[in-house]
C-alpha cells in the first residue's frame, strides 16, 4: 500500500470547498471542472489529500452509501505550526476542543467541519 485518500460523502460540494479553503486547502480537481453543480472535488494541503463527493452522485450505482451529517469518523491531521494555524482559523470555525497538551506529548485541537465531521489537528511539539 502506498497511500490513503478518503472520499468523503457530503451534501454540498461548493460549501465544503469554501470551508476547507478556510483551513488552507486548495482545490486540485473537480467534476465538472467548473460550475455550481459540482459532484466531486479533490482538495490538497501539503501531504494531505481529501476527496469530497456528493451523496446524490452515487445514489443509483451504490445505494448502500447513505448517511446523515457527521458520523462516527474523526480525521486526525498532523501538521507543523499548530499554534499559528489555530489562531488563524479559531474564529472562522466551530472549535470543539481548544489547544491542549495530551498525555502522549502532542498538542492538539478539534473542530467541526461544515458536514459535521470532526477534524483533530496535532503537532508533536
Amino acid at each position: 500500500m502506498e497511500s490513503l485518500s478518503p472520499n468523503i460523502f457530503v451534501n454540498n460540494i461548493n460549501k465544503t470547498i469554501e470551508f476547507y479553503t478556510l483551513l488552507g486547502f486548495e482545490l486540485a480537481m473537480s467534476v465538472p471542472e467548473t460550475g455550481p453543480d459540482l459532484v466531486w472535488a479533490m482538495m490538497v494541503k501539503g501531504n494531505v489529500t481529501l476527496m469530497f463527493q456528493s451523496i446524490e452522485s452515487l445514489a443509483e450505482d451504490l445505494p448502500e452509501i447513505k448517511r446523515t451529517d457527521g458520523g462516527s469518523l474523526l480525521f486526525y491531521i498532523k501538521l507543523q505550526g499548530i499554534r499559528v494555524f489555530f489562531e488563524d482559523i479559531k474564529d472562522k470555525v466551530t472549535v470543539l476542543k481548544g489547544l491542549e497538551k495530551t498525555f502522549y506529548g502532542a498538542t492538539e485541537f478539534s473542530i467541526l467541519d461544515n458536514n459535521s465531521y470532526v477534524l483533530t489537528f496535532s503537532e508533536d511539539e
